[in-house]
């Protein structure tokens, strides 16, 4: 077998999930879709931000990469920057 750097890749099946929020979140997520059609010029589905949106809020947030770490017997990722 080849020891390749790529590692085996992880799943990447789609889970779905529902949720319910708030009118003013709904607000918020439609406002934040507009503003990345402008930035990007291109328009994309909320459906299709929010899970890029809760993963640059969970990557993000130092206290959570820690106690994540510790609860799976890791060292917590370094900061890049």
């Amino acid at each position: 077998m080849a020891d390749l750097k790529l590692p085996k890749l992880p799943d990447r099946t789609s889970v779905k999930l529902t949720i319910t929020m708030s009118p003013g979140l709904k607000s918020a997520l439609d406002d934040y879709a507009a503003m990345y059609a402008e930035s990007y010029d291109t328009r994309e589905p909320i459906s299709e931000l929010i899970p890029a949106i809760l993963m640059s809020f969970l990557d993000s947030d130092r206290a959570f990469q820690k106690a994540r770490a510790a609860r799976r017997g890791q060292a917590a990722p370094r900061a890049s920057g």
